[in-house]
């Protein structure tokens, strides 16, 4: 055996464990935008709720009735917690024959879409994504059971993704 020569042959090798890592799915998380955007609407419909039920009753029945307004505050405050642990489990990751998403703080689940099974992307931003700078991409296949879209990017992303998902599709397809 020749001294200063590494040994590459096995799995535990060095080798083996370049190969593993180049193996591994490189994620790619959600914009910070999506995040803001739905902390924005929690509030907004959570403080006007809490006004509706602080303020009326107590003005019509006396200021002690006020206390109404206390669960939608601290409903709020859980939220806005709640809100980011679900923004930082959403991920995507666009492998060679197929795209996964991540997602899920208590139950997680992983959607793994073959490129050759796409029958449809769309990208859709409704007016308050739009205001946002966000948009989604959907993906249709075969199965009605697939849920699979990546929300809050941003649109130049989503045209890009849509794009190669599409010209991977058609290059892939599985025939029906």
């Amino acid at each position: 055996m020749e001294t200063g020569s590494p040994q590459n042959t096995g799995p535990d090798g060095p080798q083996g464990t370049i190969e593993a890592v180049v193996n591994e799915p490189v994620w790619i998380a959600l914009p910070p935008g999506l995040l803001k955007m739905r902390r924005l609407l929690l509030v907004v419909w959570l403080g006007l709720i809490a006004l509706a039920a602080g303020l009326l009753p107590g003005l019509l029945a006396g200021p002690a009735w006020a206390a109404f307004a206390l669960p939608p505050l601290a409903l709020m405050a859980w939220g806005w917690v709640m809100i980011e642990r679900n923004w930082r489990s959403w991920r995507y990751a666009e492998r060679a024959d197929d795209l996964l998403i991540s997602r899920g703080v208590l139950w997680r689940e992983e959607t793994v879409v073959p490129y050759g099974r796409m029958q449809l992307v769309e990208v859709t931003s409704g007016p308050v994504e739009r205001h946002f700078g966000l948009a989604s991409v959907q993906l249709h296949t075969a199965a009605a059971a697939t849920d699979a879209t990546i929300p809050g990017l941003d649109p130049a992303e989503a045209e890009r993704l849509r794009d190669r998902l599409t010209e991977l599709g058609e290059a892939r397809s599985a025939g029906l």
